[in-house]
């Protein structure tokens, strides 16, 4: 399991310094074993829906299991900024009237209002009005694989701002290097070597929190990503954005790629007061703090 996760949190790194769209870190889900439906799939995890068993005749083939007679679930309530919500099968695990679940959703058959973040990548909201689900179509989960979930999806999107912070450390190294002033490389001038050395540990600092999280998927590991990864984001940003002056912020720049979704990311699945907060909470019920924080 630690092998195939630091793997998949690798990969994630990579696609976050790449900037590539799609739900990447949405299918990190892919160890419950679900069998995962055709085309693109997203992943919902939801609280607030209103879900009830019923039992009328239905006839339906899902994308998780095989077709089935009745439908075994009404939803009705909204996903709010859902990741690709809008083009993509949502799979949402929430909490059901018997224990947690997971389902898919076809956005075409909810109503889908289209939005996007602050990087242009949809975030879409579907409202969901008696939506029947197919009994086969509902998989249990247990409260342990629910809250797994959880901290799966904040390790991948704490995974991404590596990526994404590793970014801005090549572009402004990159261009700190070309670019001349006063007769010499931006590189060559005290401040700017003071600037870049911060940009880089704080970049580090994030990288070594995502790995450190994805040798044993814990907590506490994935808090302290979460919450590095939120709170260094500003500040990597900030400098980048400094060094590169004012035509960092183009509309054709590359690090406007990177940055964008820093302060996009560091909000989703969880920001830093969130991470934060649980590890606090974390250290106040241990009865050995230094051996919590040395894990």
């Amino acid at each position: 399991m630690t092998t195939t996760l630091a793997t998949r949190v690798a990969a994630l790194c990579e696609a976050g310094r790449l900037a590539g769209p799609g739900p990447f870190a949405e299918t990190v889900l892919g160890h419950l074993d679900v069998v995962l439906p055709e085309g693109p799939s997203t992943v919902a995890i939801a609280d607030g829906l209103s879900l009830a068993y019923a039992h009328p005749a239905v006839t339906r083939v899902g994308p998780i299991g095989t077709s089935g007679q009745d439908a075994a679930l009404r939803v009705s309530g909204t996903l709010p900024r859902v990741p690709y919500g809008a083009t993509s099968t949502v799979l949402v695990l929430t909490e059901g009237p018997r224990g947690p679940v997971l389902f898919p959703v076809d956005p075409a058959r909810a109503t889908a209002v289209p939005g996007t973040n602050l990087a242009g990548e949809p975030r879409d909201t579907l409202q969901l009005h008696d939506y029947a689900v197919a009994a086969d179509d509902v998989r249990p989960l247990t409260p342990a694989e629910l809250a797994e979930a959880g901290l799966r999806a904040a390790l991948a999107r704490a995974a991404l701002i590596a990526g994404a912070a590793e970014r801005c450390v090549e572009l402004t190294a990159r261009h700190t290097t070309t670019r001349v002033q006063f007769g010499r490389p931006l590189s060559h001038f005290q401040a700017v070597k003071q600037e870049e050395a911060r940009l880089i540990e704080e970049s580090a600092l994030v990288r070594a929190a995502v790995d450190a999280a994805a040798r044993e998927l814990s907590p506490v590991g994935v808090a302290a990503a979460k919450a590095q990864a939120s709170a260094s984001a500003a500040e990597i940003a900030r400098i980048a954005h400094q060094l590169h002056g004012a035509i960092g912020f183009t509309q054709l720049s590359e690090l406007r790629f990177a940055t964008t979704r820093l302060w996009s990311w560091r909000d989703e699945d969880g920001d830093e007061s969130h991470w934060t907060a649980l590890l606090g909470r974390a250290a106040l019920a241990a009865d050995d703090v230094w051996a919590l924080l040395a894990v």
